[in-house]
């Protein structure tokens, strides 16, 4: 349930949102230079009714109006677009590449409208957790939710989808109305470069907080992607690596984490992934294009490919790729004059290409990109305060309290003096690399408050946001705060044992394209952390990293914050939390290991040095759908953190639990009591288990809690019936076999509070759980 303060934030969101103006759509793109599709050919001049405008018809209807109008040039012109930054930033072999017309700079990219129609340009941004920019020297400036990752750690979808509204509210108000957001690749790799940008290990906990972010975005009148489609689980070789999965646990992973997104989000595109599945590139999967995605779960939109996934025009079009996104990227314009081509001598069907048309219509329609229409940069309008505190929120929500030894944190009153060392933190919070960069609206033209670290181009710049966790606690303490970059161990213990409290900033950079080689903080941060704990026992670390780390320090410290990527507001949110002025409520969302030994795979598949055509191999099926806590209870290994683990300022109890059959699931009550003697929340965990399945248990529900102390709550959930079944392949149905479920109240995956049993008849449901 959303709260009073999250609704409250919704709302001065939703009332700063100006959805106004008539759009005037240039014409198509003119030829570029070189194999650049040339401009549709239009039936007339002369002005064409609307019927399609009428915004009392269903979108489908809508989109087949406006399609018995449309020239197969201006169908198929829905299929194709354009890279939207300038010929500098770009490093492919494509030649004679031209800035396109009407494109905004520094952008994702855009593909022509069709001003005879009224069809507006879609004008599309990088995204995940803001508007991004390519890198150039005067950047977007946007509001940066916290990476995906922390959101999850908030397991809070009302939040998740408030951050959602908001980051597409301000794509809107700067011209765009497609935001390449919805990552969610399940986290079975924890060295994956890209963790920050995703929903964590569990199907059901990525499912659910995606959709709701989806839903927030699109809310604003934005298609948003789901991404990236599918088993995208590794930069390493991300263009070529084969991973195979069988299909029954493909179902209950990854793509039922993308099912459940799907539902709740209703996105307009999904974005094919770069590897392949199976043995075929995933933007020229039929298996999981058109038998899955639009077959089994009925989904109305369009498959936009990632910028440089396209690999073929016929294979692609027929195995259900409806749009060839970011042109120049891929080896060639696969979706321009070859599609064409194609139709006309019948490898594609006319039909096929009403269809994709017909897609892209819809996804465009059912998010009301034609009746609220976008136009130009009108950042002017966006309101930075009120985005301010939705990002803070988010992020206060998903840090995580993993260790609080004699009640270290929140920091004493009476502590004099605070050193805080290292991760700049003198000045702002780390944020994940890549395409997904946002930069801080409180920063420089050039986007950086820190120069760039990595400095060997893309996924860098390694970028800061300014928003500085030192000026905060100064704020909010009476104590001396100062600040040491830690480059010098000795001198950092030295400084340590003239302090009252030390603060240890750890930080691991990770972003698009590159996996870390380890688990561990990079440059010798561990020894650091290790001679500052030994010079002082009231030693607290802040690891702001893109997913889990191994913390061979932690019996030396006395509390630990996981902090992510924290947005640009997370200076002040991590200031927050450790005065105590907001209690942490933060639950991991993947398992932290102990060491990559404990991992289905300790050496990372894939070799990094070999080229573009090579076919490396994945074997997803060692662990199948045994993802995360999956595995470690699977094979009975002790992680350093488990999936769903927090602590709090406060205590609290769970108990009172019934489950009984309902419908095709189960329904299970409880209760939550805050035992403790300040208010904080909780997030209850339902658990489930039978023989037979690929690990023995998964999470079957949750919910938030938020409670005064001494007050307690009635929680009902429900349990998705997929949950409770195995897919069969032969038949495409989920089959829940008849017996005893174990139905289980705990507060993490490894801390069961309560367990009951639940007799289930055998049962059968369709692809879509029904």
């Amino acid at each position: 349930m959303m709260t009073r303060g999250t609704r409250s934030l919704l709302n001065v969101l939703l009332r700063s949102a100006v959805l106004v103006g008539v759009i005037g759509v240039s014409p198509a793109l003119a030829q570029t230079t070189n194999n650049a599709p040339a401009a549709a050919a239009a039936k007339t001049d002369a002005p064409v009714a609307r019927p399609w405008m009428d915004t009392s018809l269903d979108p489908s209807v809508r989109a087949d109006l406006i399609l018995r109008e449309m020239t197969l040039d201006e169908k198929l012109q829905l299929t194709f677009g354009y890279f939207s930054t300038d010929a500098a930033w770009l490093k492919t072999p494509t030649k004679n590449w031209e800035f396109p017309k009407d494109g905004l700079p520094g952008s994702a990219g855009i593909v022509p409208g069709i001003a005879r129609l009224g069809i507006p340009s879609q004008w599309q941004t990088d995204a995940g957790v803001g508007v991004a920019s390519q890198r150039s020297a005067t950047p977007r400036l946007r509001t940066s939710l916290p990476s995906g990752i922390l959101t999850a750690a908030t397991w809070n979808p009302a939040l998740a989808e408030a951050g959602g509204a908001m980051i597409g509210n301000e794509a809107f108000l700067s011209g765009f109305n497609v935001q390449l957001a919805g990552g969610m690749n399940l986290l079975r790799e924890p060295r994956n470069g890209r963790n920050f940008e995703y929903g964590g290990e569990d199907p059901l906990l990525a499912g659910v907080m995606t959709g709701h972010a989806i839903k927030g975005i699109q809310s604003e009148h934005v298609v948003s992607t789901m991404k990236h489609y599918a088993f995208n689980g590794q930069e390493t070789n991300r263009f070529t690596i084969d991973h195979r999965i069988g299909e029954q646990a493909a179902r209950q992973s990854d793509l039922l984490a993308f099912q459940i997104a799907n539902e709740i989000g209703q996105p307009g595109s999904v974005m094919c992934s770069y590897n392949r599945v199976n043995g075929h590139y995933a933007c020229e999967n039929d298996w999981l294009l058109n038998t899955v995605l639009k077959k089994d779960w009925g989904f109305k939109g369009y498959v936009m490919s990632d910028w440089g996934a396209a690999h073929s025009t016929t294979e692609a079009a027929n195995a259900g790729l409806d749009q060839q996104s970011g042109w120049a990227f891929d080896r060639s314009p696969y979706f321009s004059e070859a599609l064409r081509e194609a139709v006309n001598n019948g490898h594609v069907s006319t039909a096929r290409a009403d269809d994709m048309a017909r897609r892209v219509l819809w996804g465009m329609f059912s998010v009301g990109a034609f009746d609220t229409p976008v136009r130009g940069d009108r950042a002017t309008t966006i309101d930075y305060a009120a985005h301010a505190a939705v990002t803070r929120s988010d992020a206060e929500e998903g840090i995580v309290l993993l260790k609080n030894d004699a009640n270290l944190l929140p920091l004493a009153k009476t502590a004099k003096s605070i050193l805080l060392i290292g991760a700049h933190a003198d000045v702002g919070v780390l944020s994940g690399g890549g395409s997904s960069q946002v930069y801080s609206p409180n920063a420089p033209t050039s986007g950086l408050i820190v120069p760039d670290e990595f400095n060997k181009g893309f996924p860098g710049p390694k970028t800061y946001h300014a928003s500085s966790p030192m000026t905060a606690l100064q704020a909010r303490t009476g104590a001396r705060v100062t600040y040491l970059d830690g480059k010098d161990p000795r001198a950092a213990a030295a400084a340590a044992r003239k302090a009252d409290i030390v603060i240890v900033f750890g930080e691991q950079w990770t972003g698009e394209s590159i996996d870390v080689p380890d688990l561990a903080l990079p440059d010798a941060q561990n020894a650091l952390i290790d001679a500052v704990a030994r010079a002082n026992r009231k030693t607290v670390v802040v690891l702001e990293t893109g997913g889990p780390v191994v913390m061979p320090w932690l019996s030396k410290v006395g509390a630990v914050i996981e902090a992510w990527y924290p947005g640009t507001a997370g200076g002040e949110a991590i200031a927050r939390i450790l005065t105590g002025e907001v209690n942490p409520s933060g639950r991991l969302p993947a398992t932290f290991p102990a060491s990559l030994s404990q991992l289905p795979r300790p050496v990372l598949e894939g070799d990094p040095k070999l080229d573009r055509d090579a076919h490396p191999m994945g074997n997803y099926d060692i662990e199948g759908a045994a993802i995360g806590y999956k595995w470690f209870d699977k094979t009975g290994r002790k992680p350093l953190f488990p999936f769903g683990y927090g602590l709090s300022y406060t205590r609290f109890a769970l108990g009172g639990l019934k489950a009984d059959a309902k419908g095709k699931g189960i329904a299970a009550t409880f209760a939550v009591r805050n035992t403790g003697s300040v208010a904080g929340k909780t997030v209850a965990q339902v658990y489930v288990a039978a023989p037979g399945w690929e690990a023995p248990k998964r999470l079957g529900a949750f919910k938030k809690v938020d409670l005064a102390p001494g007050a307690s709550q009635s929680v009902a959930t429900m349990i998705d019936p997929r949950l409770l079944a195995t897919f069969d392949t032969a038949t495409a149905t989920w089959t829940i076999a008849e017996g005893d479920y174990q139905v289980m109240l705990a507060d993490s995956a490894v801390s069961i509070a309560q367990t009951v049993t639940v007799h289930l008849p055998a049962q059968t449901l369709d692809s879509r759980g029904k």
